[in-house]
């Protein structure tokens, strides 16, 4: 006998209620590509917003001219202009939409519109710690474009700058693309600007995993320093809702991006995630700099305290990093501890402490949550004795979490 649909219905409910009450209650979360949202922002997730359409382009038919094809669309209008606005105002850029449903859909939505046909980027390749969506089969694939890697330091995954150059001068490409799955350290961007736009090539920064670390001016300030286009995905070091943005300075880059959006790259593009995103946005107007300026101290105190422990990380002579990133070094740890990140990340979820399983660590989470530099060496102990030693810290990991009931950077 199956289960009715009320069952089922049931069994969704505990599921999500279990969902939430694990990663809300009993695990730190220390996954670089993921953080937490606020009450505001998550309200306004699940408000009416949620149903409702608007599409604000100019049309006419049947003899008559309509600035949207839509009615009831008062307030999201508004609300999405509100978004577009701050996001022009925390990324220094004349021109923003908060339209884009990813950081992938962003991509897409910058490099489409402005890059014809068989157009020749340089991107990171994912050897290099680069995006895997830049790899030849992949968006270079989908748009018909050349693609030619980036020179970047063996395991550092660091972009050489000199080498960089030297590539843009010898492949004269149609645009640069910078932007990494692995990302410790700002890029030399001025150099690599300088250098593509004498060679009239446009250049892009995919933003998406430091990107509330730009918003708090602690990483680098890409388009004052050199980038044409800025975007990335929301939901990363900066904590808003799953989704993308895109900002220029560039009027003439901005008039060609933002009519080629509806229709091409998606038509309805979520506005109760616009409002979320807009929240999140004046959160960071206010709380940005203090909250980056924490994230940052606390990857480096955490790795500090890491490595004291043995475990062997990238960056050990420059504070491991400068984002929210911390990169397990997969040769040495196999070495040292009999095993790979895989091996140790499911460790650590059994614990109640996640990870992702290729040896990534972030800190913007558990910054969120108000741990602070001097919690490192607990949270570091804890790491080590449930990963090396295989201990049952769980219940510790348990009760610690519970002491951090609200966010602190809202």
């Amino acid at each position: 006998m199956t289960d009715g649909p009320g069952d089922e219905e049931r069994r969704l409910g505990r599921l999500v209620r279990a969902h939430n009450r694990w990663r809300g209650r009993e695990v730190f979360n220390l996954l670089a590509s993921e953080n937490a949202l606020s009450p505001t922002a998550l309200r306004y997730l699940a408000s009416d917003l949620a149903g409702r359409y608007t599409l604000p382009v100019p049309t006419t038919a049947h003899g008559e001219t309509r600035t949207n094809d839509y009615g009831g669309t008062r307030y999201t209008d508004q609300i999405e202009a509100l978004a577009n606005a701050a996001a022009s105002r925390l990324f220094h850029g004349r021109f923003a939409t908060t339209r884009p449903l990813s950081g992938h859909i962003a991509a897409i939505s910058a490099l489409a519109p402005l890059l014809p046909r068989h157009s020749k980027i340089l991107a990171i390749p994912p050897e290099g710690g680069g995006y895997d969506g830049y790899a030849p089969g992949f968006l270079p694939a989908m748009l018909d474009y050349v693609v030619r890697p980036i020179p970047t330091v063996p395991l550092a995954n660091e972009v050489l700058a000199d080498a960089a150059v030297e590539e843009i001068r010898r492949e004269r490409p149609n645009a640069v693309v910078l932007g990494q799955s692995w990302f410790l350290f700002p890029y030399p961007l001025r150099e690599i600007a300088e250098a593509a736009h004498a060679q009239n090539a446009l250049v892009f920064y995919d933003a998406s995993h430091v990107l509330g670390l730009v918003a708090g001016g602690v990483f680098q300030d890409p388009l004052h320093e050199g980038a044409d286009v800025l975007y990335g995905s929301t939901h990363k070091s900066f904590p808003g809702p799953q989704g993308g943005l895109l900002v220029t300075d560039r009027e003439d880059l901005f008039s060609q991006l933002d009519p080629a959006l509806v229709w091409r790259v998606f038509d309805n593009a979520h506005w109760h995630r616009i409002a979320a995103l807009g929240q999140t946005l004046l959160e960071l107007e206010r709380v940005g700099p203090e909250y980056a300026r924490t994230v940052v101290e606390n990857a480096q105190a955490l790795g500090a305290a890491l490595a004291a422990r043995g475990l062997p990380l990238v960056g050990a002579d420059r504070q491991f990093t400068r984002s929210h990133q911390l990169h397990l070094t997969p040769p040495e740890l196999v070495s040292r501890w009999g095993f790979g990140p895989a091996t140790l990340g499911r460790r650590w979820e059994r614990q109640g402490l996640l990870t992702d399983l290729v040896g990534r660590i972030g800190t913007a989470e558990v910054t969120r949550l108000g741990l602070r530099p001097t919690d490192m060496d607990r949270l570091a102990d804890l790491l080590v004795r449930a990963g090396k030693d295989r201990a049952s810290v769980r219940p510790e990991v348990r009760d610690w979490r519970r002491e951090f009931r609200t966010l602190r950077f809202i």
